[in-house]
């Protein structure tokens, strides 16, 4: 796989969370913590996503907020 992202995270899908035009895909990376993505229901399905199966969350932005309280 080439991609232009930079950030690039392999993980275990850990669930999945239908809705009714988009589904929340949770990630478990190797150490425990977690990302969560929405993405289209179709797009679940092309990628024939299930919980237990290896997946990247691909992380592409031009800008990322820090903020403090």
């Amino acid at each position: 796989m080439k991609i232009s992202a930079r950030n690039i995270l392999k993980g275990t899908v850990k669930a999945i969370t239908p809705g009714s035009v988009n589904s929340e895909v949770v990630i478990e990376l190797p150490g425990g913590q977690v990302v969560t993505s929405i993405i289209t229901k179709k797009s679940v399905a092309s990628l024939g996503l299930a919980p237990g199966k290896t997946a990247y969350a691909v992380i592409k932005s031009s800008e990322v907020m820090i903020a403090v309280d």
